[in-house]
């Protein structure tokens, strides 16, 4: 029995990293579509909305795939509701703004992982993790922003960054924050009938250099 093609619906390059950790062949058809949050739309919601509509976006149903798309929701905790969600700066004063609110405090990443085949059958999950950032200067922060790195990346950083290194700690998972949960994904996958022929928490492990404690409770070790 052939295996559908996979078909990854994002341009990032981080994604595209993680995915291939699974050694799995994927193309890259980039979802196009307004990530705006509806009315009354919790962070959860809008991420699990968001992961659905960008896989329903470019699947093709004349073709043979699986689709696979996320979306990866930052939210900074306020004792407010569901706390205030912090998306991709416009420009490196909103960068520099986003940063201060999120220095020495904790927050939350929420990414919601979508595959879809091409009858439209769906499987989803969603990631939680929490994070507290390290208090950096506002010389490293600045610093940071003149590199340009935080103007793609929800929350205005990447965790993965050697130069910045922003958190301090981290409860859940750290692929997850870059952008794509591969324990997750792996489990979607096997609902959809299909396997993965690496061991992904040790995958995930060597390539991010960091220690999971969680991935027993999602697949098996």
């Amino acid at each position: 029995m052939n295996m559908p093609q996979l078909i990854l619906a994002s341009q990032s390059p981080r994604r595209r990293e993680l995915l291939q950790l699974l050694e799995l062949p994927f193309e890259v058809t980039p979802a196009d579509l307004k990530e705006a949050p509806e009315p009354d739309e919790t962070p959860t919601e809008l991420a699990l909305r968001l992961s659905r509509a960008k896989a329903g976006s470019v699947l093709d149903s004349d073709r043979d795939v699986l689709v696979i798309a996320c979306d990866t929701i930052v939210v900074l905790e306020d004792g407010r509701n569901q706390g205030r969600v912090l998306g991709k700066p416009r420009d490196g004063e909103e960068a520099k703004l986003m940063l201060r609110k999120l220095r020495d405090r904790s927050h939350r990443v929420y990414s919601a992982v979508t595959i879809m085949d091409r009858l439209g059958n769906t499987a989803t999950e969603l990631a939680e993790t929490r994070l507290t950032m390290r208090p950096y200067t506002m010389a490293e922060l600045d610093a940071y922003v003149a590199s340009g790195d935080p103007l793609d990346k929800a929350g205005a950083y990447a965790i993965q960054h050697e130069g910045f290194h922003p958190v301090q700690e981290i409860e859940g998972c750290y692929a997850s924050v870059m952008g794509l949960p591969l324990c997750h994904l792996t489990r979607c996958l096997a609902a959809h009938g299909t396997s993965v022929p690496v061991s992904v928490a040790d995958a995930c492990q060597a390539h991010t250099g960091h220690r999971c404690e969680i991935y027993p409770e999602i697949i098996r070790p």
